[in-house]
């Protein structure tokens, strides 16, 4: 049939990922840093993603689509809805056991499994730890070779929504790449900082719910998001700025972008 339904403009997508929260009926992608309109029947062109579109990139057309099939996106979002609620059960309860001093037993993978490397509050320290807003002027230390890592693990996929290291700690939510493009990465932002990662355009989903959750569930004093350049990026900072928003609670927090030959922008 002929109906209305959206285009997307690649040249002018920036992948901010705004129109994928926007679709409420997940007919809106993100695909290699790319807003993509998955399915022409989940698209039901009223067009609710064009407002929150900053660059333009998507427009209404007239063209031969299927029909817009409201039982199929239900059916679909009631599925989301299970599996979403069974990856909370899972998480919450992961973050349990490690709360309480329990360890995972066989089965599990001991690359996910949590802990506090050193200098958090659950081995001991006192007070929160230092963080000062970084700019181009942040003296950077004459050491080398000490990891400023505080916790395991980093991936955002396999951080527990709650651990003992969170209570009272200053957030570092930075990308996969910002590490290799500034070389002194641990000094300057890791720091007296819980380090996360991730990478929006290689990681499947939305990073803003959990990162919700963990700044809804402990006492996190400060956020810091450090992204490069590159479009695929501002999914990372959007995600985190979604989730500061949705916390109900007032936290600071700063964006620092690097570019990629290590710059800060």
């Amino acid at each position: 049939m002929i109906r209305q339904i959206i285009q997307i403009n690649e040249e002018l997508c920036n992948g901010c990922g705004l129109c994928a929260q926007a679709c409420h009926e997940g007919a809106i992608g993100m695909v290699d840093g790319k807003a993509k309109l998955l399915r022409d029947d989940y698209c039901d062109g009223l067009g609710n993603c064009l407002p929150v579109c900053p660059t333009g990139a998507i427009t209404f057309e007239q063209r031969e689509a299927a029909a817009f099939d409201e039982e199929a996106v239900e059916a679909k979002m009631r599925a989301e809805t299970v599996a979403k609620s069974q990856v909370a059960e899972a998480q919450h309860h992961h973050g349990a056991q490690h709360a309480h001093g329990e360890h995972a037993h066989s089965g599990g993978c001991p690359g996910s499994r949590a802990a506090a490397l050193r200098g958090t509050s659950c081995e001991g320290s006192t007070g929160s730890p230092r963080a000062v807003p970084v700019s181009k002027s942040t003296p950077i230390p004459e050491k080398e070779n000490v990891s400023e890592l505080l916790q395991w693990p980093v991936q955002i996929k396999l951080l527990p929504i709650r651990a003992p290291y969170l209570d009272g700690a200053h957030l570092l939510i930075a990308a996969d790449c910002a590490a290799y493009a500034y070389g002194k990465f641990h000094d300057t932002f890791m720091k007296d900082r819980i380090t996360v990662i991730g990478c929006p355009k290689l990681d499947e989903g939305d990073y803003s719910e959990k990162l919700t959750e963990i700044l809804r569930q402990n006492n996190i004093a400060s956020v810091l998001v450090v992204r490069m350049e590159v479009p695929c990026c501002g999914g990372l900072s959007n995600a985190a700025i979604t989730a500061l928003k949705n916390c109900g609670k007032m936290i600071p927090w700063q964006v620092v972008t690097l570019s990629t030959r290590g710059e800060v922008l």
